[in-house]
């Protein structure tokens, strides 16, 4: 096939990456095969259909795409970042993924491994950051491992507030996790299949290996100077719209802070109560995070103390208890879960893996 018919498959937004693809390998970075000057796909001249080869799925998002750092074979991701449209966050990546924040083990924004200035172009810069995932699947298995996912979201958010930086858009989507639960490396488009696209990725559970949280997308974000206890900012509605003093008012501007505390209550709402049985401790807290009036609800630091003694409150026995998806306890799958929650205390394996603070 010519490449220029192989071209043809390329979204337009494809397209530019492609044109980007010596550039990137120049600085050690390589885009998988679909992105290739030379590409030929994999299914020309077979009967196999584009959706079923590793190289006929569409990233799904068009400021973002997968590479492999050529120095250790390393997966990154990679972030087209219009410097004119957001200005900040090149800056506030930088200042949490330089030390001593960098080695803080409360910081969970996710590190930017390297900027580059992208060639005839002064308004794009590319960041490099680690592979991450989607924190939804794998499902959660037992309250233990909601417990260490919450306790890092609040940790985190904590961590930004204490610094006077404001997410502004610590949304669901903009948080994601580790691959350390994985045994297969996973295909970044179609995260539930291995990188080949040929079967399940397989994984094990967050129990045997606890992945690390992480915020994403400072894109919208703002960094205050500690005087500036009530910093005031005009409305901008990143991902998730149901803000409530943004719904009453768009115009008026706002302390950021408290909505970041609704944003994450909301998160942890649409992950958790929303989808399980078995996490109604998580109730009281988030309802008082998703205040309608911004003044009522808890900060960073209270958020976090008051989940403290929640969790204080679990026995060993209650954090291995199931948390069961969807709110439906299919018999074999308790059955499942019961195999792993046996076979954890007979190999000692802690029901939670971060700390009471």
């Amino acid at each position: 096939m010519a490449t220029s018919t192989a071209h043809s498959h390329l979204s337009e937004y494809e397209i530019w990456w492609r044109s980007h693809y010596n550039f990137l390998k120049e600085k050690g970075y390589k885009l998988r095969s679909r992105y290739s000057p030379d590409w030929v796909p994999s299914w020309t001249n077979t009967n196999k259909i584009d959706i079923n080869c590793e190289d006929g799925i569409v990233p799904p998002h068009y400021l973002v795409l997968d590479a492999r750092r050529i120095q250790d074979g390393a997966r990154v991701s990679l972030k087209r970042i219009d410097i004119s449209r957001h200005p900040y966050e090149i800056e506030i990546g930088r200042y949490f993924s330089t030390p001593p924040l960098s080695v803080d083990p409360t910081n969970h924004c996710v590190p930017i491994y390297d900027v580059l200035e992208v060639p005839n172009d002064n308004h794009t810069v590319i960041i490099v950051m680690p592979l991450l995932r989607d924190i939804v699947n794998p499902s959660f298995d037992t309250v233990g491992e909601v417990v260490d996912c919450v306790h890092q979201l609040f940790e985190g958010l904590r961590f930004m507030h204490r610094h006077h930086v404001a997410h502004r858009d610590c949304m669901q989507l903009n948080i994601l996790m580790d691959g350390c639960m994985f045994i297969d490396a996973w295909h970044p488009s179609e995260q539930y299949m291995s990188e080949d696209l040929k079967r399940p990725a397989r994984h094990r559970t967050r129990m045997q290996s606890p992945p690390r949280y992480y915020y994403i997308d400072f894109g919208i974000s703002r960094r205050y100077e500690a005087s500036n206890t009530n910093p005031l900012e005009d409305p901008i509605f990143g991902g998730d719209k149901e803000v409530p003093e943004f719904k009453e008012d768009n115009f008026k501007p706002r302390n950021p802070f408290p909505t970041d505390v609704w944003y994450l209550g909301h998160a942890i709402q649409e992950t958790f109560l929303d989808r399980y049985l078995g996490v109604e401790f998580l109730s009281g807290l988030v309802s008082d995070m998703m205040h309608s009036d911004p003044a009522q609800r808890p900060n960073m630091d209270e958020v976090f103390s008051r989940f403290q003694v929640i969790r204080q409150g679990f026995s060993n026995w209650e954090l291995r208890s199931w948390v069961a998806p969807d709110g439906k306890r299919y018999f074999f799958d308790f059955l499942a879960h019961w195999a792993r929650r046996i076979q954890y205390i007979v190999r000692r394996i802690p029901p939670t893996r971060t700390s009471l603070s």
